[in-house]
């Protein structure tokens, strides 16, 4: 079966986030789809893995996965697309086949093939894409055995190196920056901008605790729409130079070519209040006025500020690869060695059944005459042997064949 496993995956690493996003299968279809899909390809076990970077496809076919497969494979998948894109399709796949699908799977699982290094999150996503593919009858026994050694290696690869420690994305970097102040939980935060970098940002604060949010976005809808997850206040960002009510923290990023963020708004943001305040400006270009640091009593937290502390913690995290690998290689030996236990496992599965069919016969047809002649307790005596003897012939040809692959 190992040598009929398959992976085609699109990644970050060979085409636009955006294109990949065109290989989704929105959930609500999921089901319908790639079980058609499964059928008409006739493919024994099927897997389907979509996170915002990558899409994957794990399968098991007989069929030789050569070019003349894969053009079939999109077209039966996505018949909606024109010739010109299905063919960059075949021209960008990543293809895994046998144990370097093996090797390959187990690297997304742990990170290394991530397009940031060390994210926890992606081990959870391929245990999810599982549970779901599994729930809808794709999958079978080979891939539920292959899913169970990648995560299994996985939480030993985030337990044992230091990969995942040191955090790098902008957004938990600027939180931990924040955590270290030991600042309130009650800090009036002003949003200003409802992009997604702070939208994350937003909801990361909100879920450790702080609760007194202000949106300011271009667009009042946009504004209004996270303010209201949030549980604060939604305004337009030309409402920056009325607003009165206080500040202790802001966070700004917006696409704008000049800064937000100029004195004479910061004056008026500050209400005449004199504690020191915190401005977290991950925008490029910057939305924060650079007089404004020079003149004011600000602890002032700059993306150039946060990249720096991010590509040291990258640094550091890609020196834990060398020890990632060494699991991985250790995690492929030792998946060779489980999936022939699992092959002989399942070879073995008609023994019990031909032992009792076994038993039957001799029973009931060759020594029906000679057992009619014995007295109640012989029988008793006799069926003891007998089932005694019956599970040992279930037990001892799978551990000789366990013995005979640990001596191999």
């Amino acid at each position: 079966m190992l040598e009929q496993f398959h992976i085609l995956a699109f990644t970050h690493k060979n085409m636009d986030v955006s294109e990949v996003g065109k290989l989704h299968i929105e959930l609500d279809k999921q089901k319908e789809v790639l079980n058609l899909f499964k059928q008409t390809m006739e493919l024994e076990e099927l897997m389907f893995l979509s996170t915002c970077n990558r899409v994957e496809f794990l399968f098991c076919t007989p069929k030789n996965v050569d070019n003349n497969f894969i053009p079939t494979f999109f077209q039966t998948l996505y018949p909606h697309y024109e010739t010109t894109q299905i063919t960059h399709f075949e021209n960008t796949v990543e293809s895994y086949s046998g144990v370097h699908a093996i090797e390959h799977i187990l690297q997304v699982a742990s990170s290394i093939d991530s397009m940031i290094v060390g994210e926890r999150e992606i081990i959870t996503q391929v245990r999810n894409a599982f549970d779901a593919s599994k729930e809808m009858g794709l999958t079978g026994d080979f891939i539920r055995v292959v899913m169970r050694h990648t995560v299994e290696t996985a939480k030993r690869v985030y337990t044992e190196t230091s990969i995942a420690n040191k955090p790098v994305s902008v957004v938990a970097l600027a939180y931990h920056t924040l955590r270290d102040m030991d600042i309130s939980l009650d800090a009036r935060v002003l949003m200003i901008g409802a992009g997604m970098t702070n939208s994350n940002m937003a909801k990361f604060l909100r879920k450790h605790g702080f609760k007194n949010f202000t949106v300011f976005n271009r667009t009042v809808e946009k504004a209004e729409l996270l303010a209201k997850d949030l549980h604060g206040s939604g305004y337009g960002l030309n409402s920056l130079q009325s607003f009165d009510k206080g500040f202790d923290i802001i966070i700004t990023c917006t696409g704008s070519e000049a800064p937000i963020i100029t004195p004479e708004i910061y004056t008026h943001l500050l209400q005449e209040e004199k504690t020191k305040k915190v401005v977290i400006d991950i925008a490029i270009p910057h939305d924060l006025d650079a007089e404004i640091v020079k003149n004011n009593h600000v602890t002032h937290i700059s993306i150039d500020y946060l990249q720096k502390i991010s590509d040291r913690n990258l640094l550091e995290r890609s020196k834990e690869i060398v020890h990632v690998e060494q699991i991985l290689s250790d995690a492929v030996e030792s998946f060779m060695y489980i999936h022939k236990m699992r092959q002989v496992e399942i070879a073995m599965r008609e023994v019990p059944n031909m032992v009792k069919d076994i038993r039957a016969t001799a029973v009931n047809e060759v020594f029906k005459k000679e057992l009619q002649t014995l007295d109640d307790d012989s029988r008793e005596v006799l069926d003891k042997i007998i089932g005694y003897m019956e599970k040992k012939y279930m037990s001892m040809p799978m551990k000789l064949a366990k013995e005979i692959m640990l001596k191999s």
